[in-house]
This record gives structure tokens, sequence and C-alpha cells, in this order.
């Protein structure tokens, strides 16, 4: 991600407004994507060292740092050397300190006789000594090479991201696609929330931000910031969020329209997870039809998004949704199952991820959760269910 002092923005009466790039900042974007291609082969730190220098045309400050380091992680970094860059240093090193003590002898003595044993030139080895250093690697441009204006687009989510990954509360009001966003923050283990409002507005997804957690905040800024380039493909949305960002607590705010590049086209996918809980589940369970992705559930207010609605083929009253939980707190789960109690559901499990609990404490005994790490009980679940449907 992007660090914070490299963002293009500006702070107004408690509120960031973004400084996308655009249409008129191509020019010196194609000057700056030709400057890494001349350095195509050569070391990083040619590179880095060419790229602190002006460019022979003008650029804004923040914007071309932002597209710099986006850049930058296009190009490729690749360890070219003869030999191991380990074995090369004990060899040569080794032999240096032997002869020092013995007779003494130069640099490029040393450097040739132990090429020779190695059987490569002495220019070879030399130059795989450090070679396994970050700034010694060869660089490789993409192919093809990127244009101005994927880059405009790339750089701007960047920095979208970059400042969600501060953020401590998530508003997204979403028109159209609303459900692959929701599935999305589900597999990427969200703290999501999605509210219908009673004027009849779009549904708005209420969203923890990596600042309001305990533990995990990288991970959970990062499975955050993977969200953002779908909703491209909405009809419409509005990003509200409260971040951290210079010192200050500041709103900021992305709509529809905004210049951001687009995920890959929307395709239906499922997590190896709920894969391998649906097939445990069909295999131990005959009985029970697995019902993926069942419709939205009504909870006062909220819409609830299961992931799978286990029903009874010869008894179908006797079915129970079960959601597989990502990142989470105690309290989060009880407010969730008590919004579900409260709205007259059928039962509904939890199947919570203990490697992924943002905070302390142990989940409440009467809860109707079930614990996994790596791979759900389904077993461990099916008892559940048997449990809340043997009335």
């Amino acid at each position: 991600m992007l660090p914070e002092g490299d963002l293009p923005l500006r702070l107004v009466d408690g509120a960031a407004f973004f400084d996308f790039l655009g249409p008129q900042d191509e020019p010196w974007l194609r000057v700056l994507i030709g400057e890494l291609a001349r350095f195509e082969g050569r070391r990083r730190r040619e590179l880095a060292e060419r790229l602190v220098e002006p460019l022979p045309c003008q650029t804004p400050f923040f914007k071309r740092r932002a597209a710099t380091r986006v850049l930058l992680r296009l190009w490729r970094r690749e360890r070219v050397a003869a030999v191991s860059p380990v074995a090369a240093r004990a060899r040569l090193f080794g032999a240096a300190a032997a002869r020092e003590a013995s007779d003494g002898g130069s640099r490029a003595a040393h450097l040739a006789a132990v090429a020779a044993s190695l059987g490569v030139a002495p220019e070879a080895l030399d130059e795989s000594l450090f070679a396994d250093l970050p700034g010694e690697r060869v660089v490789r441009a993409p192919e093809p090479l990127p244009s101005a204006a994927e880059i405009v687009l790339r750089t701007n989510l960047a920095v979208v991201q970059a400042a969600l990954m501060r953020a401590s509360t998530i508003d997204l009001s979403v028109e159209g696609g609303v459900r692959p966003v929701v599935r999305l923050a589900k597999l990427r283990g969200l703290l999501c929330v999605v509210v219908e409002p009673t004027d009849g507005g779009a549904p708005r997804l209420q969203l923890s931000g990596p600042f309001s957690l305990f533990r995990h905040t990288l991970l959970y800024g990062r499975a955050l910031a993977e969200l953002v380039p779908h909703l491209a493909w909405c009809a419409r949305f509005e990003l509200r969020a409260a971040c951290a960002l210079r010192g200050r607590i500041v709103d900021i705010g992305v709509e529809s329209g905004a210049p951001i590049f687009p995920a890959a086209p929307p395709a239906p996918f499922d997590s190896k997870l709920e894969e391998r809980f649906a097939r445990d589940v069909a295999r131990l369970a005959p009985d029970w039809d697995v019902v993926r992705e069942p419709e939205a559930v009504r909870a006062g207010r909220t819409l609830i998004f299961p992931d799978f609605l286990l029903r009874h083929r010869i008894h179908p009253e006797r079915r129970v949704l079960v959601e597989l939980a990502g990142f989470w707190t105690p309290d989060y789960l009880a407010a969730k199952l008590a919004r579900l109690r409260e709205a007259d559901l059928p039962p509904f499990i939890l199947c919570v991820d203990e490697e992924r609990a943002c905070a302390l404490g142990e989940v409440p005994p009467h809860l109707s959760v079930v614990p996994f790490r790596r791979r759900v009980d389904a077993a461990a679940v099916m008892r559940r269910v048997q449990e809340l449907t043997a009335a």
C-alpha cells in the first residue's frame, strides 16, 4: 500500500479530498513510463537513483510519487547470478582471509582464483556476490508496457485503498450488484452488516475499519482494500469513511464515476472453505439438502446473507441457516445473533475462525457458534443442527 505521505489529497474543514490523476497527467506519465523502460535489465538500485532525479518535464509532486510506486510494483525484480550469491561470498571471503593470513594478494587475484575454481569468469563472480540483495536485482518490464491511461486508474485505486487502510468506520451505499459485493466482503472475512433504509433507498453496508480492531489490522486492511475495485461494477455506489490521515480524523468520500481501476468482471466463485464444508455435509448427512447462498433474510432493518441453508429432505420445516464468519469479536457475534432471534428467523449457526478473533474474550456459551481452524467441522455443525431442530 502507498505510504500516507505519498497520497495526493487536500484536508479542508475535517474532510479529505482526493486529487485524482486524470487525462491531464498522461503526458508526464508517458515520460515516466519511458524512463522505467530504459532500465530494463539493469539493477534496481540504478533505477531507484534515476527516479529520485527530476523528469525532463513538470510533474505534480505527490501524484508523481504515488504513480512511481504503482509502476514499480509492475516491474518485476529478478535475481541474475552465475553462481549462488551465498556460496560465492563464502568461497571468496574465505579464500581472501586465508591468503591475507599467508602472503596477502590483491582482490583481483583472489577473485580470479575463486572464479576459476567455480568455473565462471571473474566478472560473473563479481556480479553474483550480492545479487540476492533487493537493490542488486535486475528489473524486468511488464509485457506489454502499461499505458498512461491505465496507470492513471491504477494510481487512483491505490490512493483510495491506502486511505481506507487507515479507516475506523466505513459506510457504503450500493445499488445494483450489492450481493456480489456482500459476498466478497464475507469471503474476505470483513466485519460487515447490510442495512436497508426505511425510506426505500439503496442498501448500505456498514463495515468496521482496520483502526477499530485490536489485532490483525494490516491483514484486515488488505482484505478491505480488495473490495474497492469491485465497486466499479455496481450500478451506483457511495462510500464514506472516517480515516486517520496526517494526524487527524477526517472524512473521505468516493462515489460512482470515480476514476479507479476496476476489478476483473464478476464471475461466480466459491471459497475452498465453503466448498469443503458443503462436500462434508453432503457426505455426513445425506438426508439434508445443502442450499448455497439462499435468498437474503430480513432481520429488522438489516438484510442477512447466509452462506448456506441446511434443510431436511423429508421434513422441510427442519431448516437451519449457516454462515461462515471471518474476523470477529464476541460482542459482534452476540449482537448479530440477537438481531436474528428478534426477527423470528429459522435457527442460525455461525462458524467462526478462531485465528481471526480481533479482541480478547471468549464467545458466550449460549450462542449458536461453532469455532473452527482452517476447516469447518461439518460433524460438529450437524450435531448443532440436530439440537436446534429436534423439537
